[in-house]
């Protein structure tokens, strides 16, 4: 999939939620703002109430989304067959868009009534959908190939360029110029600030030094403006992978975790939803069928 592709592809995702969400809103703003007990005589009572037709169906229409969302990623991580059918984050950015907009129609599904033991499968449904964001998150921290699979310690420090040395074999820099460039993109963990927040603004106060110093030197040296942006643009990147390098470790351990809080509110989910559609069976409750 090209870049253009890949843009229409998460465009039409994002435009299909927004649309769904403000059309839901749209039409049914007077009915949710009504309170509970004079529903039952709102105009659009039969057509937007969890049983109704179309309150009915947003419903199974969610869940059904949710259940293809959840379970088709775990199939393409699972089974190698379908290892050939498109790029494991194509296949997670299917994930995250059903997993979007499921939630979204059976909170509209419930025209804001929870109760019961639907209610416990609704927070959970809300903990899952919070916790994606968090884990979203995490994993754009953890480098990736093309593909999505996880790169190890020694394959990111691979994508690292040799600036310096492509900078001094090319142009005739003198000691300090060089020494200031090597520094630039050298590794600084700063392991010696415990506190991660104080931690993170003291890297990227470093950072930024290190750009600055970088652009003083390119200058002084007087280099065309395409190899300026070119040796720039490769520094900034080797800056951007060093902290990457420092927060592997810290991000992946963090993923385990987060599969421990996310797959048992996805499970607790699924199961109340199961059981909560059999009992609108057994009560009668086919929507259009």
């Amino acid at each position: 999939m090209s870049k253009t592709a890949h843009r229409i592809y998460i465009s039409i995702f994002i435009a299909i939620v927004f649309i769904a969400t403000i059309a839901l809103i749209y039409r049914g703003t007077s009915y949710y703002r009504t309170s509970l007990e004079e529903r039952v005589y709102h105009s659009d009572h039969s057509l937007l109430k969890p049983s109704g037709l179309l309150g009915h169906g947003i419903g199974i229409l969610g869940s059904l989304c949710m259940l293809i969302g959840m379970g088709s990623y775990m199939a393409r991580k699972r089974y190698r067959f379908l290892s050939r059918m498109g790029l494991l984050k194509h296949w997670l950015e299917f994930h995250i868009f059903l997993c979007t907009l499921g939630p979204v129609l059976v909170l509209f599904h419930t025209s804001y009534k929870f109760g019961g033991l639907v209610a416990i499968s609704f927070w959970s449904m809300v903990a899952v959908f919070l916790s994606g964001i968090i884990g979203r998150f995490i994993y754009i921290q953890i480098p990736r190939s093309i593909e999505g699979r996880e790169l190890s310690l020694n394959e990111v420090n691979g994508l690292k360029s040799d600036v310096a040395g492509i900078v001094r074999s090319t142009f005739n820099l003198n000691d300090e110029s060089y020494n200031i460039l090597v520094d630039s993109v050298k590794r600084k963990v700063g392991l010696y600030v415990k506190n991660p927040l104080i931690r993170y603004m003291k890297n990227r106060s470093d950072d930024r030094k290190s750009v600055r110093d970088v652009k003083k030197v390119l200058k002084s040296n007087k280099l065309p403006d395409a190899e300026y942006k070119k040796i720039l643009g490769l520094v900034k990147e080797d800056i951007k992978i060093n902290r990457r390098i420092e927060r592997l470790d810290r991000m992946q351990n963090l993923f385990k975790y987060w599969h421990v809080a996310h797959l048992p509110f996805a499970l607790v989910m699924i199961i109340i939803m199961v059981i909560h559609v059999g009992v609108t069976i057994i009560f009668g409750y086919r929507w259009i069928f």
